[in-house]
């Protein structure tokens, strides 16, 4: 007889509600700016490119300061703030829409704007988790929470581009605004739970704590080190998937748009399927399938090189989404269990910051592999590293955890 499950207290339930509407309200924005700047100012891919830049740096820049921010005052005031910075955004990009005032210098700013919003959220978010959620429920608040984001990932960019189609683009953004207050509303009502007070350090001594308390760790250091090299494997492969599909295997764009699209359906099956998988394998192997499927799903992508398929190329993708959000769901579980409440928002904003410095890194290193040496080397190269990926965390401590350790 399996044993009778952990309830979730109201307050995470409230938390998951927002966070289903916030990660739609981003994803349904994200994709609808690039479409406005291509559809009203002509944009190209250098303009598409910097407006993509400026939605991300925000990652690089204040997930740091966000986690000091979330260690040193209130976690659930960060998010409602967060979240009221994300629909100032959306609002003032309405207004540029109905008054025929856009530009990409207004687009980016507000991207920006907007993409600060979603780093104090997703700072917040996995430190006010376990100081609701009991240790033993903590898989399964995480799924809860990765399967909103699944759906958000699923459903936002087509929805965005069935409304900027239909509608226009003000559609798509009225959209995403509502979303937004949505999330912010049901934020306004949760509670703030009670924690103990701290010294306050210099914030360069709770930097050094943080980093030291991640690289110092047996278990956090091979789960950062995996997260890194697949997020650069993962950005080498998506620089040159486009023109590879289009030109290689010789789909239209709506093709590409499909196969792109069973990443977010794959994210769906894996998040459906992980409170399971968490209970029928040892943790530690729980960890390691998600980087596994990763080479799997690589090597599929590699296939197309000797027998080009649009079908293949979806399966890739698929893969890529199911696996990895078990990675996700795991690897966040044991973040939460082994990191004690006082820095948890701190090495919450490492594990953000160093994840979004790869991307770049990944995109900038497929750029000038595919730039010298053509699009096919693009996928053999992230092969590669998908592999290494998964040797490291192979390699390490975590692969002998037998279930969750003791929390913190």
């Amino acid at each position: 007889m399996s044993p009778t499950p952990t309830p979730l207290p109201a307050a995470f339930h409230r938390l998951a509600g927002a966070n289903l509407a916030a990660q739609a309200a981003e994803q349904v924005s994200l994709a609808a700016v690039p479409m406005v700047a291509v559809m009203a100012l002509g944009a190209g891919a250098g303009e598409v490119g910097a407006l993509a830049t400026a939605q991300t740096l925000p990652f690089l820049l204040l997930a740091i300061p966000a986690g000091l921010l979330a260690d040193r005052w209130s976690r659930r005031g960060l998010m409602v703030w967060s979240e009221a910075l994300r629909v100032s955004a959306l609002l003032m990009l309405l207004v540029m829409v109905w008054t025929g005032t856009t530009s990409l210098g207004g687009l980016a700013v507000l991207g920006f704007l907007g993409a600060a919003g979603t780093v104090g959220f997703s700072v917040g978010a996995p430190a006010l988790v376990p100081a609701w959620v009991p240790a033993a429920a903590l898989g399964v608040a995480n799924t809860r929470l990765e399967l909103a984001r699944s759906l958000a990932f699923a459903a936002g960019p087509s929805l965005a581009g069935v409304l900027v189609s239909w509608a226009g683009a003000s559609a798509a953004f009225v959209l995403a605004t509502m979303l937004s207050v949505a999330a912010l509303l049901l934020l306004l009502g949760l509670p703030e739970p009670a924690r103990a007070s701290k010294p306050t350090r210099h914030v360069m001594a709770e930097l050094k704590a943080g980093a030291a308390m991640v690289w110092g760790h047996e278990w956090l250091r091979p789960v950062l080190l995996t997260a890194v090299a697949w997020n650069i494997a993962w950005f080498v492969l998506q620089a040159a998937y486009v023109p590879y599909a289009m030109r290689t295997l010789g789909l239209s764009a709506s093709a590409v748009g499909v196969t792109l699209a069973c990443y977010g359906a794959g994210m769906i099956f894996g998040a459906l399927l992980a409170s399971r998988v968490m209970r029928a394998l040892p943790f530690g192997r729980v960890i390691q399938l998600g980087p596994l499927v990763s080479v799997l799903a690589s090597l599929v992508m590699v296939c197309t090189l000797l027998w080009p398929s649009g079908a293949l190329a979806a399966l890739s993708f698929f893969l890529f989404g199911a696996g990895p959000i078990l990675w996700t769901i795991s690897s966040t579980t044991l973040r939460q269990t082994v990191t004690p409440h006082a820095v948890m928002g701190q090495v919450s904003a490492i594990f953000l910051t160093v994840n979004s410095g790869a991307r770049p890194v990944g995109a900038a290193l497929g750029g000038l592999i595919g730039a010298e040496f053509g699009d096919a080397a693009c996928l053999q190269v992230a092969a590669v590293l998908f592999a290494l990926q998964a040797v490291i965390i192979s390699r390490s401590p975590v692969k002998a955890l037998r279930s969750l350790p003791a929390p913190v």
